[in-house]
């Protein structure tokens, strides 16, 4: 296995488009690493103040339409 200073040495002397391939699958990893902490912390209950923010915006009538919003920018 090799040691994550000889993976950065081994990127370092990749020409462009092979590094463009890393670079975008890293990318895609750490996006699913996020997608998957997400889904934990929700089902774990660690967003439930943020939805409960939302309904009560919702109540008070302290939103936008989406389509409003979008179309002010």
């Amino acid at each position: 296995m090799s040691t994550v200073q000889e993976i950065e040495a081994a990127i370092t002397r990749l020409p462009p488009e092979e590094f463009a391939r890393v670079r975008d699958w890293m990318l895609e990893q750490d996006n699913q690493l996020w997608d998957k902490q997400i889904a934990a912390d929700s089902a774990a209950g660690r967003h439930d103040h943020l939805v409960k923010e939302i309904e009560e915006d919702i109540v008070a009538g302290r939103t936008k339409p989406l389509d409003e919003i979008i179309h002010d920018t």
